[in-house]
């Protein structure tokens, strides 16, 4: 069958209406996918859009360029010549600064830490879960934190030196949304294969058995040595629960490794490297590291006490209690409380000194009359 000449020039004409509209709704289709990539957000149901987010609401900005990896030589604490760590652990009675205080009332923290008396622990907030540092970090490709001031931060360290206080840092250790983001092969990967995993407040967590997590958090670690902190806790030092991710192996011995290894880098008998953990069967690294536990209600001390029987020695100093009250029932073992209530602390301990030395006097005066 022959199509006449004006119907084919008619087809042609359709064709190519057709071909145009076929490549406007290409070019649409492709700009709106860029547009909206910014408000793809991963949760453990799967992929969804959130139009009142974006990536570039991740607060905070880049301190220097990334450069490549670096690799640092792990040294352990072996042989003859060993670093001894097993010094006395003194038992903690002191107080923290969390990223609350920082971000509301880093001010009144400092007024409070004025009458402290040296030698106090006071553990402060240094590093979150996005990856943003709340101090002044030379780390290449690492973010300070716009949500505080730095530079007060930074002055509060010092001043908390000159006091000579007894300085923990606390750091957000597997849970790095930043260092995930741009080291995709040391995060843990999403089951479907596509991408990281995030957890539900969109945060990449890292693999502790990859070196490349393991020299990072090392390097976190001796910045933060070197700036004369006597301690550090590695918080988010855990697997998150779900079964969204790929691992393998098993979780309770790869933390366990990674521990021992964080230890013997950057642990020696004048630094201690602890870890905050969900519960008491983490099982400790030998050597001068401790436990911190957080949300433990006062009625369950004990029971977290035994928790602790089979996985480490000298609870007493080797385990850390993070209360948010004056229950005397943790002061068996560490404890650090807000720095809110240091001042009611602070007079409960000279009520009871003095309460101690009146009781002592009364006895040696009984002695020596009686």
């Amino acid at each position: 069958m022959r199509i006449p000449y004006r119907t084919q020039r008619i087809m042609q004409r359709v064709g190519i209406i057709f071909l145009i509209f076929l490549m406007l709704f290409i070019i649409a289709w492709f700009c709106s996918v860029i547009f909206l990539e910014r408000h793809v957000v991963y949760t453990r149901e799967g992929a969804m859009l959130d139009m009142e987010i974006s990536a570039n609401d991740i607060i905070g900005e880049v301190a220097k360029p990334p450069v490549g990896s670096t690799n640092i030589t792990i040294f352990y604490n072996e042989g003859d010549d060993a670093v001894d760590m097993s010094g006395e652990l003194q038992q903690l009675d002191g107080y923290f600064i969390d990223i609350e205080e920082l971000k509301n009332n880093i001010a009144g923290a400092w007024d409070l830490l004025e009458p402290l008396k040296a030698n106090t622990p006071v553990m402060i907030d240094l590093k979150g879960g996005y990856g943003s540092a709340y101090y002044s970090s030379t780390l290449p490709g690492i973010i300070t934190s716009s949500e505080v001031s730095v530079a007060s931060v930074d002055e509060l360290i010092g001043y908390m030196s000159e006091k000579n206080f007894y300085k923990i840092a606390r750091i957000s250790a597997l849970r790095d949304y930043n260092y995930g983001l741009n080291h995709v092969p040391a995060g843990l990967m999403h089951v479907n294969g596509l991408g990281l995993w995030p957890d539900e407040g969109h945060c990449y967590w890292l693999d502790p058995t990859k070196e490349e997590t393991i020299n990072w958090i090392i390097s976190i670690i001796k910045e933060i040595k070197n700036m004369g902190f006597d301690e550090v806790v590695l918080t988010d030092f855990r697997f998150p629960d779900s079964d969204k991710y790929r691992f393998n192996g098993d979780k309770p011995t790869a933390l366990a490794e990674a521990a021992a290894k964080l230890l013997a880098a950057c642990g020696d008998n004048d630094f201690t490297v602890s870890f905050q953990v969900p519960d008491g069967t983490f099982l400790l690294p030998e050597g001068r590291s401790r436990m911190y536990l957080e949300n433990i209600s006062a009625t369950n001390v004990g029971m977290m006490v035994s928790q602790t029987s089979e996985t480490i020695t000298q609870p007493e100093l080797r385990l850390v209690f993070i209360a948010e009250t004056n229950d005397t029932r943790f002061n068996a073992y560490g404890c650090l409380r807000p720095i809110a209530v240091s001042t009611a602390m602070e007079a409960q301990k000279a009520a009871a000194a003095a309460q101690a030395k009146e009781e002592a006097r009364q006895e040696a005066s009984s002695g020596r009359y009686g």
